[in-house]
């Protein structure tokens, strides 16, 4: 028999203070804040009323419902957006929560498709999208998780150092974390139930590492390339650029 059919929401956590860029979702790339442009991708591939932006800010949630963009009001007191995201399956009856960061607004469609996708064929795991890595400033810069993965791309590790590498830490190859995940109800609690940060997220400041010190798989999906995440202020510049290239 064929696996039940998951029910899901997508999941954009979003908060205002960045020491890297402040008022990061507002930003505006090309005339459109940055988190209208995050949702508007997301619906491409799926229902507008499956898709909640998640946030603790009134200026955030004012700026998403000018918009007609579903919000959903979180506590100040969470520590990553992943807890955000916990915090949210608190208040839906569905069965997967799929966390599309609010700093990717040129992503794919297509890789949200593939993670919705792939929620019946892998029931019970964590889900995290990865690519292959472009080049070697890529590879060495410390904003990038690196992925370092089983042959049947089950995560074994993430960092931002740069790895795999050889024993003269040459770059040959490598793949960088997507950001977006599909997260069962039981993980997200178990993450949530954790009292802190576990000890190689905290090093690493990599929520995904969380659920590998708890226990749990996690299985990378192979995505495009077209990602771009906006962390700093130099990378507004790179964002706006794949806009008009791609007629976003």
């Amino acid at each position: 028999m064929p696996a039940p059919e998951l029910s899901y929401a997508v999941i954009i956590p979003a908060r205002y203070e960045s020491s890297r860029l402040p008022g990061k979702p507002l930003v505006e790339l090309c005339g459109v804040p940055m988190i209208v442009r995050t949702y508007r991708q997301c619906i491409q591939a799926c229902p507008a009323q499956q898709v909640y932006v998640a946030t603790d800010d009134s200026r955030i949630e004012a700026v998403c419902r000018a918009y007609g963009i579903q919000v959903l009001m979180t506590a100040t007191t969470c520590q990553t957006g992943t807890d955000r995201v916990a915090e949210c399956a608190r208040q839906l009856a569905v069965d997967v929560l799929i966390n599309v960061q609010g700093d990717e607004p040129v992503f794919n469609p297509d890789d949200l498709r593939l993670m919705i996708a792939s929620l019946a064929l892998y029931p019970g795991e964590v889900l995290n999208g990865f690519c292959a890595i472009d080049n070697e400033q890529q590879f060495r810069h410390a904003s990038t998780p690196k992925v370092v993965m089983r042959p049947d791309q089950r995560l074994l590790y993430m960092s931002r150092a740069a790895i795999p590498t050889t024993k003269q830490l040459g770059f040959v190859r490598g793949w960088r974390q997507v950001c977006v995940y599909a997260f069962p109800r039981l993980a997200l609690a178990a993450f949530a139930a954790h009292p802190g940060k576990s000890e190689l997220e905290a090093l690493e400041d990599i929520e995904i590492l969380r659920f590998l010190e708890l226990g749990w798989e996690v299985r990378m999906l192979e995505m495009s390339r077209q990602s771009i995440a906006v962390d700093n202020p130099e990378d507004v510049v790179s964002a706006e650029a794949a806009i008009r290239e791609r007629g976003l």
